[in-house]
């Protein structure tokens, strides 16, 4: 994969882009504190089905500006998008928010921001519902009987899929680039 530098405002932001060029990207963003190569196998996986992928190295501050700017400076009119942990709770916002910029959610380890978590706590109780076809996958940090109420907050098809690991992205790989590729193929 390719690494560039990428400037929007006042940050710089590093992320790794390869596979084919394709009309069908996929924008992943990482959990706070995970290591730059974090989606290198899920990349892998993904090239072979044909995806493009650009993956955001560090989360640390990124916000719904500096991920359009990201986009924009890769000439992505619309991707795919995948977030975990911290980079779910983004991609979450993003998809409420940002009609028309991407096509697909999948989402690992957090729910909808309007949710209550484990705790009872609501993140966002004024974040508008996603109306895209969204993949959510229930983790041990985000038990299936909360997850599951977060379907009440998709407006397209909701799929959600438990996978009992804590780390998605490198306990279970194989089974975050399946759901990404299920959620990415219009058949």
């Amino acid at each position: 994969m390719e690494t560039r530098q990428l400037t929007v405002g006042d940050n710089t932001w590093t992320v790794r882009v390869g596979g084919p060029q394709s009309r069908h990207s996929v924008l992943l963003l990482p959990d706070a504190g995970d290591p730059a190569d974090v989606f290198d196998r899920v990349c892998e996986r993904l090239h072979n089905s044909d995806l493009r992928t650009i993956a955001v190295e560090n989360a640390d501050g990124l916000d719904a500006t500096a991920v359009f700017g990201i986009l924009d400076q890769l000439q992505v009119p619309w991707a795919n998008l995948v977030g975990v942990g911290a980079g779910a709770d983004l991609a979450w916002q993003l998809c409420a928010r940002g009609f028309g910029r991407f096509m697909s959610l999948v989402v690992a380890g957090r729910g909808h921001p309007a949710v209550p978590g484990e705790d009872g706590t609501v993140v966002d109780a004024s974040c508008p519902a996603v109306e895209i076809p969204t993949t959510l996958l229930a983790t041990k940090s985000l038990p299936g009987s909360i997850a599951e109420v977060s379907g009440r907050h998709v407006y397209g098809e909701f799929r959600m899929v438990t996978v009992d690991v804590a780390d998605i992205a490198t306990e279970a790989d194989h089974e975050l680039a399946t759901e990404i590729v299920l959620r990415t193929s219009f058949w």
